[in-house]
């Protein structure tokens, strides 16, 4: 059963949802992603201080584990390791599941507490996704916008009028009439 334990703990590693010692379980832990934090059976007194001033810092559990440091970091693919976070809900209520397995009186409390919070993160993530399809389902097709539309073939857009007034010879004012049409193509460049 202990190998299984510790295959959880690698997977866990493996699947990015594992924080491994002392700096980045405590950031974890203060960040409140951490769910639950492991302590080796032989770690120091210190340790387990530190693992207890994390565990209510970030108001999560923290259980000591009947693995050595080495057993711990063999699985863990380090020499040692005497604290470790699990920052995903459904691995760490596998983790109390499995040690309340082994010994209930101790992990029992534990596996519950986890059980629950597991199951309410689960319900959640189907409300997530049932949310999810319902917005992909009442997706409208993409369509270009609407163009103004275009005038008929026989007809041409009236031309504008335009009024220039300036001087005229011998003081009065000239007023010139006439069209404004706008070159077609491309602009020539001097």
């Amino acid at each position: 059963m202990s190998g299984n334990l510790l295959s959880l703990v690698g997977l866990a590693k493996k699947a990015g949802r594992l924080e491994v010692g002392e700096e980045p379980v405590g950031a974890a832990a203060r960040a409140r992603h951490a769910r639950l934090i492991l302590v080796a059976a032989d770690a120091a007194d210190n340790t387990c201080r530190r693992a207890a001033h994390f565990a209510q810092a970030g108001n999560v559990p923290w259980v000591r584990v009947p693995f050595t440091k080495a057993q711990l970091g063999a699985a863990l693919g380090r020499s040692t390791c005497a604290m470790a976070a699990f920052t995903d809900v459904g691995l760490a209520s596998s983790m109390a599941a499995k040690l309340s397995a082994l010994d209930s009186e101790t992990y029992g409390e534990l596996a519950q507490a986890l059980s629950g919070k597991a199951q309410k993160a689960l319900e959640r993530q189907k409300e997530q996704r049932a949310h999810e399809k319902k917005l992909q389902k009442n997706k409208k097709p993409w369509a270009p916008p609407a163009r103004a539309p275009e005038p008929p073939a026989g007809k041409e857009k009236p031309a504008r009028t335009y009024v220039k007034k300036g001087p005229a010879p011998k003081g009065g004012t000239l007023t010139v009439k006439g069209k404004l049409s706008f070159p077609s193509g491309p602009r020539k460049k001097p």
